[in-house]
């Protein structure tokens, strides 16, 4: 009371203050309580936002599909995965050819001119293998045009009636009433190309006698291992033969007026195999190439980040001296400051190309996928991602074992345990939800990144080939986030393609919830148990 009367300026203070009703004590809780309804209302608006510009795009991708349908796309697509399969058979005699080349070059040994002269036959079998698809290739070119054509009619008829309609809305009836629309006659225009069913019957006949023919006159290869590769070629090919007549049952059975389910945009959006956009013939919004990229980096970068991060959690905060702790702890923490984008720098122009040269070294041909020659991909964006998490699961776990009581180290030491033991049995343990929530929140920090992914993951939109085992490392993906960056200043507001990208923003803001959540189940199951 007396400090009260001594400052009269308190008192003042103090009655302005009531002026609103308020205490002090109040307005200091008003203030650092409104950060946190700042920070939910943030939230809600991000949340509004990326449903209110991505929830139409289930219904635009419904109409692309109706009218794929409608134009005659689909029809010709039976047609086209059909030379794509062969194309893909080519291939495989490719890497067949690729293998005895380097088997006369470095077993035999032949020069290079010999080799090559040595599978002349080889060449002459694969030459006319190639050859054979040709009545389908022509068909399929011919079909390609028409169809075409009809979807461009049918897009320039619908330009035409959003013309008309923003006419209308800028009152100018006369210049709206001069927009000519002519509705596109979709059973008219698909007659030519149902039309050419016998010929497909045709073409498909010679096809399959030209490829028995071909199969008949296959070489003998000079190894065990080769020859094996040679007869799956060949049991490969019988496959796809024995497969001509469901894709004339599938032409026979199509029907353009057949409806496509609203379900169908949802599904093919999810479990949709390519992303593919900006193409003359039809678009594709499938997900899952760049979920399983997402994923794939982010796995790399977790098996790299959790042991340095968590490791050197332990090593400071229970065996380093208080000198290394004052070096070691800024150095990593000073690595989160660094830009992502100059990491990624770091990996196109250093980190990529010494992977990749380390990977030609030839007592290193034993790990799988070495060597290789994409320097970015799944490996160099998941080591520099690795980069990234480790702050963040350092810090973390670090804080986590600070948090474990004095009393259980003291009693270790107290029963005889050495200093290892009390890390591995005790203090470990006893930090474990700590560390999850460390490795989870890592995990979040990783899946979000943007710029490094952008620049060192290789940005190939397509499954990587899980065949090759942990080879696959080697290959190059795209990303979720990465795609987003890339297209999103490209993209036409409210079209098709913009509202796909906030749906993968969605599809990303319910993964982070789901990690958050999985996070809180173990970190919460654990202290039941621990309890």
């Amino acid at each position: 009371m007396e400090a009260t009367r001594a400052n009269p300026h308190f008192l003042v203070n103090r009655s302005r203050v009531r002026l609103f009703g308020l205490s002090f004590d109040d307005c200091i809780r008003v203030f650092f309580g409104g950060n946190a309804v700042v920070s939910i209302i943030v939230l809600g608006l991000i949340t509004f936002f990326l449903f209110r510009e991505g929830s139409g795009f289930f219904g635009q991708n419904r109409q692309n599909l109706i009218v794929y349908r409608q134009a005659g796309l689909e029809y010709v697509d039976f047609i086209r995965a059909q030379q794509d399969d062969h194309t893909a058979l080519t291939r495989y005699l490719s890497d067949l050819r690729l293998r005895q080349f380097t088997y006369a070059t470095e077993h035999a040994p032949m020069s290079v001119a010999a080799a090559n002269a040595s599978l002349a036959r080889f060449d002459d079998f694969a030459g006319q293998f190639g050859d054979t698809v040709e009545p389908l290739r022509t068909l399929v070119s011919d079909l390609t045009e028409q169809a075409s054509a009809i979807k461009t009619k049918f897009t320039v008829m619908e330009d035409k009636k959003e013309e008309r309609r923003q006419l209308l809305d800028e009152g100018r009836a006369g210049d709206a009433a001069k927009v000519v629309i002519t509705p596109v006659d979709f059973a008219a225009e698909l007659k030519p190309i149902l039309g050419t069913l016998p010929a497909y019957r045709a073409a498909s006949a010679e096809f399959a006698q030209g490829l028995e023919r071909v199969l008949a006159t296959a070489p003998t290869l000079p190894t065990p291992e080769l020859q094996a590769r040679m007869d799956r070629f060949k049991l490969h090919t019988r496959d796809y033969l024995a497969g001509f007549p469901a894709v004339t049952t599938q032409l026979e059975a199509w029907d353009y007026t057949k409806p496509v389910p609203a379900s169908q945009a949802f599904t093919s959006f999810i479990f949709g195999r390519e992303w593919l956009t900006a193409s003359f013939w039809q678009d594709w919004y499938g997900v899952i190439p760049l979920v399983v990229g997402s994923l794939m980096v982010s796995l790399v970068a977790l098996l790299l980040a959790v042991p340095l991060g968590v490791g050197a959690a332990v090593y400071v905060n229970q065996i380093a001296t208080p000198a290394e702790q004052k070096f070691i702890k800024p150095c990593i923490e000073f690595i989160s400051a660094i830009p992502s984008v100059v990491l990624g720098f770091f990996g196109i122009a250093i980190l990529g190309q010494a992977l990749r040269a380390l990977s030609q070294v030839s007592w290193l041909s034993w790990v799988p996928g070495f060597p290789y020659s994409e320097r970015l991909n799944i490996l160099t964006a998941g080591c520099l991602l690795a980069l990234i998490a480790v702050p963040t699961i350092f810090t973390l776990a670090e804080d986590a074992l600070n948090n474990v009581p004095r009393a259980f180290k003291e009693a270790s030491f107290a029963l005889g345990a050495t200093r290892l033991q009390t890390v591995i049995k005790i203090i470990v343990p006893a930090s474990l939800s700590g560390i999850i929530s460390a490795v989870l929140l890592g995990l979040g920090r990783v899946i979000g990144e943007t710029m490094v992914v952008l620049l060192c993951a290789g940005n190939r939109i397509a499954i990587p080939d899980f065949t090759a085992g942990l080879a696959v490392i080697t290959q190059p993906v795209h990303t979720m986030t990465g795609i987003i960056a890339q297209e999103m200043g490209e993209v036409v507001q409210g079209s098709i393609h913009y509202r796909a990208l906030f749906v993968v923003g969605m599809l990303l803001f319910f993964l982070s919830l789901g990690i958050n959540y999985v996070a809180q189940r173990i970190v919460r199951r654990y202290r039941i148990s621990i309890g």
